[in-house]
């Protein structure tokens, strides 16, 4: 028996499928392949000195741990943040709502020049040091990564029923109760996709940071650090600056499809629960 295909007024599978491969490949594959291959150029000896020196391995924890650090504390206060603008109706609401993505709408350098500002100014005040040390990177960091928390949060909290709630409650079962096992496994697969976004972004960013953290030596975020080796204007300037990029390539990616598949966990337990 010959199957017939149903016609469509939209693009088949066959051209989106095309026009999506060759895009990635211009987009994504095809500079990734590039840095890979220009990294070949680097004995093994080189590489692992490279990344074994003290300035990278601190660049390195400092990136992750404060990225790490910035995308928790977006969880939280991300989701307490998308909670308010939903659930409650008060003055200025809109005006607030829109607040949350200065981030995205300010230039990262802007974004760094006022953070920088505004926290020597409250870090004389309190006789605290804040910028050029970790603490301003995790406030860069936390900075820019609200909006990714927060928008994703906010369709899965309005599609949280309140009947389900009203439920709960006349069940017998507490806030707390209702919160946990009525609220939070519903909205849970959106806040994991938050904090992965929120989380990659950290990883990524340096306008904003560049000016919070300085370029010391074990304050300085990976990018910073590859900016500053390129800035060597040598050979082996170049090649160890791609020999980091590399790595915080190759890291990133195993962290995020860690996560992505945690999130597919979670959300296939989500489905059989229900």
């Amino acid at each position: 028996m010959f199957q017939i295909k149903e016609k469509s007024v939209l693009p088949g599978f066959g051209l989106t499928m095309g026009l999506t491969l060759v895009y990635l490949s211009f987009m994504v594959l095809i500079p990734f392949s590039g840095l890979l291959l220009k990294v070949g150029g680097i004995t093994w000896e080189k590489y692992w000195a490279t990344m074994t020196s003290n300035s990278v391995v601190a660049s390195f924890k400092l990136t992750f741990g404060a990225s790490f650090l910035a995308a928790c504390i977006n969880a939280f206060f991300g989701f307490i943040v998308a909670w308010v603008l939903v659930r409650y109706r008060f003055p200025f609401r809109r005006v607030i709502d829109a607040m949350v993505d200065l981030p995205f709408a300010m230039p990262t350098a802007v974004s760094g020049i006022a953070l920088t500002a505004l926290y020597q100014r409250i870090g004389d005040m309190l006789g605290y040091k804040i910028i050029f040390t970790p603490l301003g990177v995790l406030v860069a960091l936390t900075f820019i990564g609200l909006p990714f928390v927060v928008r994703t949060l906010q369709p899965a909290i309005e599609d949280v029923e309140r009947e389900l709630e009203e439920v709960s409650a006349s069940l017998g079962a507490s806030r707390w109760q209702t919160f946990w096992r009525v609220i939070f496994p519903a909205v849970r697969p959106a806040l994991i996709t938050g904090f992965a976004m929120a989380f990659a972004r950290a990883l990524g960013e340096y306008g904003s940071v560049i000016f919070i953290a300085g370029s010391m030596p074990g304050r300085r975020i990976v990018s910073l650090e590859i900016v500053e080796r390129l800035n060597e204007n040598s050979t082996s300037g170049d090649l160890s600056a791609v020999a980091v990029a590399v790595t915080m390539l190759i890291a990133s990616f195993i962290l995020l499809f860690i996560i992505n598949l945690f999130q597919t966990w979670m959300n296939r337990r989500y489905l059989v629960s229900q």
